[in-house]
């Protein structure tokens, strides 16, 4: 193979892996929001690899997707931005850090005054227990949610319409694991970390 060819190979197989997977359900990835996903990670949307598409259940649109509850339990690392907060996410988060999971939890400001009102009592035993770290997002993220562990990712996106039709996608490749943790530091260097939440956050 002559050095042009393998140049155009080399910049061809990144194009056909981007390719398979918007091909794969083209109607999902076209109808998706990504103004929170900064450019050189949207370059690199090939690197979720090989996901499953999760499609809402009308019998349980409002639970917690069960491919996301059932494999959170059996994780020791999560590292999660939320701004959506689902009435069963305080609770499913305590019992995860009761197995000594290390949390990285990352909230929304809308997040944040919901659990204010809401999941107070809650936030402050998770935050106290070791191991657990919080951050307060200080752009607006357009994102539900996004959670990346030792083992799997999960990617909930609004759609254009900035809307979360519960259509979410769960990748177990390690380059999409690798791609998340990268996403996170970025929002980790837009981030202030909390202590303690009560009628006033008191941060640092």
């Amino acid at each position: 193979m002559t050095i042009i060819g393998k140049i155009i190979v080399k910049n061809m197989l990144p194009f056909l892996d981007t390719s398979r997977i918007v091909e794969e359900n083209k109607d999902f990835w076209t109808s998706r929001n990504f103004d929170s996903i900064p450019a050189h990670l949207f370059s690199r949307i090939r690197d979720i690899g090989h996901y499953f598409l999760i499609e809402p259940d009308i019998n349980h649109m409002f639970e917690l997707p069960r491919e996301f509850v059932d494999n959170i339990p059996k994780s020791k690392t999560i590292t999660t931005f939320v701004s959506y907060l689902h009435p069963e996410f305080m609770s499913l988060y305590l019992k995860a850090s009761e197995t000594r999971a290390n949390i990285s939890l990352f909230l929304s400001e809308s997040a944040l005054e919901k659990i204010r009102k809401e999941y107070l009592d809650q936030f402050n035993k998770l935050i106290e227990m070791d191991g657990t770290t919080i951050f307060l997002c200080k752009e607006n993220l357009k994102i539900p949610m996004i959670t990346v562990t030792d083992w799997f990712c999960y990617i909930c996106l609004f759609n254009k319409e900035e809307r979360y039709d519960h259509m979410d996608i769960i990748s177990f490749d390690d380059s999409s694991l690798k791609w998340c943790h990268d996403l996170f530091d970025y929002y980790r260097n837009n981030s202030k970390k909390l202590y303690q939440i009560t009628e006033a956050t008191e941060a640092g």
